[in-house]
């Protein structure tokens, strides 16, 4: 197990960490029902802190940020001698910390997507862990909800008796939900991106060389062209230039160096 901590990759602290440390660190707090916000950051997760010091500031108060990319693992090696072997991948902590929850007996609820994902995604997960306990699942509502609508979530979540819960609302949205929803909550809640539609069957992952090889944007971009074509053609270039100039100490990263965000962006 490896847990060296949260390290500085241009000004976003990501936690240095194995699936085994991570799925440790969120079924200890389950058990606990303590507040436990987690995050998996490609490229374009760490980008989105990096241009935003709102969002930088959400970021670093996240209590866990994985390296799901293989550039962040990479730049947790080359910056700081990490010596990662492996990335964390949002799909697959997913799928083991419900290996874990179905092991420990603890709840998950399913917040994102669709009926039709979440309906699709429940039938998987049951099939792949029988003794895995599904406390409730929510549709997103692909809105900003009132106040009244946000405490009702709240509500039910917490009132189905959920230790753990999963969020796929894409990045950086579902971040923004971590961290506002975090102290109410007081349980983990993960942001896991498009692991709701891989594990529902409905979207194709990269083949595993690909993913070793860090070339999974290539092939998301091949199949998603309209949607992430500006994301991979501007920010991974800049990622790797930015990357660059912190090796060498020509621009200086502060993690500190954030705004506060003064409203929610999700409700009100």
């Amino acid at each position: 197990m490896i847990d060296l901590g949260k390290m500085n990759v241009l000004g976003v602290r990501i936690n240095a960490v194995d699936y085994e440390a991570a799925v440790a660190t969120i079924s200890e707090a389950a058990q606990a029902g303590r507040p436990c916000a987690v995050s998996a950051l490609a490229v374009h997760g760490v980008m989105c802190g990096v241009l935003d010091d709102v969002h930088r500031h959400r970021l670093n108060h996240l209590d866990l940020i994985v390296p799901d990319g293989q550039p962040v693992r990479w730049a947790l090696n080359l910056l700081h001698g990490a010596g990662l072997r492996d990335r964390v991948y949002g799909p697959n902590l997913m799928l083991r910390v419900c290996e874990a929850a179905a092991r420990l007996g603890l709840k998950i609820f399913l917040f994102g997507g669709t009926a039709e994902v979440l309906a699709k995604l429940r039938e998987k997960l049951v099939a792949q862990f029988p003794e895995l306990q599904i406390a409730g699942v929510r549709p997103s509502q692909f809105r900003r909800l009132t106040s009244p609508e946000k405490n009702q979530l709240v509500q039910e979540i917490r009132q189905s008796g959920a230790q753990i819960t999963f969020v796929g609302i894409g990045c950086p949205r579902q971040e923004v939900w971590a961290y506002e929803f975090r102290d109410e909550l007081s349980m983990p809640i993960l942001a896991v991106g498009a692991a709701f539609n891989f594990h529902a069957g409905l979207l194709s992952q990269a083949p595993p060389l690909l993913q070793r090889l860090g070339l999974e944007w290539g092939y998301r971009l091949v199949h998603e062209p309209r949607r992430l074509w500006r994301r991979y053609v501007y920010l991974n270039p800049l990622y790797l230039g930015l990357l660059c100039c912190q090796m060498l100490r020509l621009r200086r990263f502060d993690p500190d160096q954030s705004t506060r965000p003064q409203e929610s962006l999700l409700y009100g």
